[in-house]
């Protein structure tokens, strides 16, 4: 039997496999179909729960971190980061008693996070730095085409400001972007309207996910692409800024540090542990 946990962050909901020493070989195949919320268990992406020493792409970082977070998208295709995923993998970690509240560190393809878990239920994420590539990139949907801000966390976003959410349409397919060479292998688009002083609200369609209830990348992305916008830069005011980002199933708190270090503070919930019947995995990755 293969143990499985579900946890979500802000909605945006995994399937978690814990496989410290790397022995499950899990296909595309078969993390697509846990991921189907119909036929198999159901999450927006899986986290595979392994110890950075024996797995290939984190033994790098086995000194820095004793967990790798080997995030797979809901298609089965890998990524290199999840902020929302972190923050349950934290978790996790400290329901399984492998960490306790307080720092600690979690490998993933986007680098070495480091992570802080408060006594009071939420958890911070240093996601990085932001990068903000230079050229004019445009996002379309239907007959309306928006300039997008592109902002990388690790992974590519396209940060569009709308009037309305509405005009982001269904989000089941990938908002055309031009030019295309600007995200050769596929962009995560954020459609964000302002709420107030300092607060906007997303919808984002998370490249091999689809429309998710949160993405934690996409709020940095779009908590720093709207600092731009207003003006406001931490590494030349030395003042760090903070926005509240709403997303269909929660809210963000965004923090960019004037040494460009951008951390995201929120909940993370499992909601529950069992088992895969092994005859259907097997089945699962033919």
């Amino acid at each position: 039997m293969l143990a499985f946990l579900k946890g979500h962050g802000t909605e945006n909901d995994f399937v978690i496999v814990p496989d410290p020493e790397n022995a499950i070989d899990l296909s595309p195949a078969a993390v697509a179909a846990l991921c189907d919320r119909r036929a198999g268990i159901g999450g927006d992406g899986l986290l595979h729960v392994v110890r950075s020493a024996a797995h290939p792409e984190a033994r790098a970082m086995a000194a820095e971190a004793e967990w790798f977070m080997d995030y797979r998208n809901g298609d089965g295709s890998i990524a290199e980061m999840c902020g929302n995923g972190v923050r349950v993998f934290a978790r996790y970690l400290q329901r399984a008693g492998h960490v306790s509240a307080g720092d600690t560190a979690i490998a993933t393809r986007g680098g070495v996070k480091t992570v802080h878990i408060a006594k009071d239920g939420d958890i911070t994420v240093g996601m990085g730095r932001a990068l903000l590539p230079e050229g004019d990139v445009t996002v379309s949907v239907g007959g309306r085409s928006w300039p997008a801000r592109n902002v990388n966390m690790g992974n590519p976003h396209a940060v569009a400001f709308v009037d309305d959410l509405a005009h982001a349409g269904d989000l089941y397919t990938p908002p055309p972007f031009s030019p295309a060479a600007a995200y050769p292998d596929g962009v995560n688009v954020e459609f964000v309207v302002d709420r107030g002083p300092r607060h906007v609200a997303l919808r984002v369609h998370e490249r091999g996910s689809g429309e998710t209830r949160s993405c934690g990348t996409g709020a940095c992305a779009v908590a720093v692409a709207t600092a731009r916008r207003d003006g406001a830069d931490p590494k030349v005011t030395g003042t760090p800024v903070t926005y509240t980002v709403d997303v269909p199933g929660g809210t963000l708190v965004i923090t960019e540090r004037p040494d460009g270090e951008v951390e995201m503070t929120g909940p993370a919930v499992i909601v529950a542990e069992g088992v895969i019947e092994p005859e259907w995995l097997e089945n699962a990755q033919r």
